[in-house]
């Protein structure tokens, strides 16, 4: 069990990154600004990464094809999340300044 969820981890973890290299053009790096801290690509690594491992726990894989398939999904199902978290917060923004 300890292979399966370092496995998924790392294939959730590259997932991420890509989505975010696709969506981005290029690996944008962790920053801090006055604000807050921008975390870049790790975001999107740990938001696949987690997913994964939360995938696997629950499905319990019988084989390493059946962890690739999982994780592969688990991370590219994050990435959506986490756009579309994005894009709904974006629209309540709008909305916000449209009525002001």
């Amino acid at each position: 069990m300890f292979v399966d969820i370092i496995f998924s981890l790392v294939i959730g973890g590259t997932v991420g990154i890509v989505g975010h290299v696709r969506k981005h053009g290029k690996m944008i790096m962790p920053r801090r600004t006055k604000k807050f801290i921008y975390l870049g690509f790790l975001e999107e690594m740990l938001l696949g990464a987690i997913a994964a491992l939360l995938i696997v726990f629950y499905t319990a894989p019988n084989s390493y094809v059946e962890n690739i398939i999982l994780s592969l999904i688990a991370g590219i199902a994050g990435d959506a999340a986490l756009s579309s978290y994005k894009l709904i917060k974006q629209n309540n923004e709008e909305k916000s300044k449209s009525k002001s």
